[in-house]
């Protein structure tokens, strides 16, 4: 079984180019359209890695990013999270780092870079 990776992405086409890759990579994939998805899911298991989408209906990944950080549980209140934005112009790196976002990968999305990064962050 391989690692567990949480893809938060409302789009289908990035969601699903994305999940694609990395089960090639044999990691074990769930994918949510939204932020409310996500704190749902984490009620229930735990992940090694979200990558979520900043610009979600219902609840962006910044918001979604904030209550991860916040929850009582501490592993999952841990795990790594890549932002992953076609508009990180609207963000800069400290407001990433002040919500909790590890690391941010800019749409399109470089499928090489995101395997190696996921990589390091799951050893």
């Amino acid at each position: 079984m391989g690692k567990k990776i949480l893809i938060a992405e409302d789009s289908s086409v990035i969601l699903n180019l994305t999940k694609k890759i990395l089960v090639q990579q044999h990691f074990d994939i769930t994918t949510v359209k939204n932020g409310k998805a996500v704190l749902e899911r984490l009620e229930n298991e735990s992940y090694d890695l979200i990558l979520m989408d900043i610009n979600m209906p219902l609840l962006d990944g910044m918001e979604t990013t904030k209550r991860i950080r916040s929850m009582a549980n501490k592993k999952v209140a841990s795990v790594p999270i890549f932002a992953i934005t076609g508009n990180a112009g609207n963000y800069s790196v400290d407001e990433f780092k002040a919500v909790g976002i590890n690391e941010y990968l800019q749409k399109p999305l470089d499928f090489d870079r995101l395997v190696t990064m996921v990589n390091q962050y799951t050893q």
